[in-house]
């Protein structure tokens, strides 16, 4: 089903939003979801390489993971007033009894800057911002929109997909963007990959429409790829 832009936002406030399920961060005993920490940053940066650059050897993947790894702690700058984070899913995850060094309101990009010596292994990742650089902008003197989420970078490794993972990632996403206000969340799929339409649709996103000749921008990739914009209106709890 493809819908109009306008008519998505207007219905925004009669919408119906996930259910509890996904305010939870533990897919099993084994696997959690959270906010990237300092010690995942070489792990997020495979994850995201092999995911999306397979074909790359050494050296070159190399320098490219190294590339990612210094844009997470480095590059990540957010404009005044939006918001971004990296979620992981971990597989086993800190117990109770961790101990962290470094402090937990520190964030160096959209990486939480504290130290974990108990960490686990990186299976999944994604990105969620309020940035909102690939959506389209508003008015003549087209400023940045605001109240919505936007999710990219969504990836597992090879050896852990079609468990779940993904979805629990796009799950905690939603969770997140409803914390920091956001009405809707949005992304790019590749119109290629059947599976991401698919996981994306089962989550209620739809299409969205793009108006003729409308420049909307999107993810700078292969030329080859082909977009679908898609959008989910989101009901934010009371304060």
């Amino acid at each position: 089903m493809v819908i109009s832009y306008e008519k998505l936002i207007s219905i925004s406030e009669i919408c119906q939003a996930s259910q509890v399920a996904d305010l939870f961060s533990t897919v099993s005993p084994e696997i959690v979801v959270r906010e990237a920490r300092l010690e995942d940053c070489w792990e997020v940066a495979e994850t995201h390489c092999s995911s999306f650059f397979p074909e790359y050897s050494f050296p070159l993947d190399f320098v490219l993971r190294l590339d990612r790894l210094l844009a997470m702690v480095f590059g990540l700058s957010v404009p005044n007033g939006c918001k971004r984070t990296c979620l992981v899913a971990v597989i086993g995850g800190p117990s109770n009894d961790t101990f962290y060094i470094g402090s937990e309101d520190l964030k160096l990009g959209g990486v939480e800057g504290r130290f974990c010596l108990n960490r686990g292994y990186v299976a999944g990742i994604l990105t969620v911002d309020t940035v909102a650089d690939f959506l389209p902008r508003k008015g003549p003197l087209r400023q940045r929109r605001m109240g919505i989420a936007y999710v990219s970078n969504v990836a597992v490794r090879e050896n852990f997909r079609r468990k779940g993972i993904a979805k629990r990632l796009i799950a905690k996403a939603e969770a997140q963007a409803r914390i920091w206000g956001c009405r809707a969340i949005a992304l790019h799929c590749d119109l290629n990959n059947a599976g991401a339409t698919k996981l994306y649709t089962s989550h209620g996103f739809k299409c969205v429409k793009v108006p003729e000749a409308a420049n909307w921008p999107q993810p700078k990739t292969s030329p080859n790829v082909q977009f679908g914009f898609m959008m989910k209106l989101l009901r934010v709890p009371p304060e």
